[in-house]
């Protein structure tokens, strides 16, 4: 995470998404060939919420968990510059869908009280 707005004086251009997610089986067998692939369609992604999102599942072996985090952490820990970034860490819980899925609520609402 870089405050590009302050540092450079212009709007970010992207975020960069990694997410590592606990799907039962279960669930991937009942996934339809077209949920995954919106999934890993990163140029669509890219397009439509200028987001680089990168999904993966902790089924993997640990050593390919283990590579793909060092990877990551190597691609977006330092600026350009070499100066340091940070990452943000968000664990989703469902148990929390509903308050956050209100807070969604209310800042939208918010944002159109303020184009009004």
């Amino acid at each position: 995470m870089e405050d590009v707005e302050m540092l450079l004086g212009r709007a970010p251009n992207d975020m960069d998404v990694v997410m590592f997610a606990d799907v039962p089986p279960v669930v991937e067998q009942a996934l339809q060939p077209l949920d995954i692939q919106i999934l890993v369609d990163n140029p669509w992604i890219k397009a439509n919420y200028k987001v680089d999102f990168y999904a993966f599942t902790l089924s993997e072996p640990p050593e390919t968990l283990i590579e793909l985090s060092a990877y990551w952490y190597s691609m977006w820990s330092h600026r350009r510059s070499l100066q340091w970034k940070g990452f943000l860490s968000v664990r989703l819980e469902p148990a929390f869908d509903q308050e956050a899925s209100d807070l969604l609520r209310i800042r939208r609402q918010e944002i159109q009280n303020e184009q009004n």
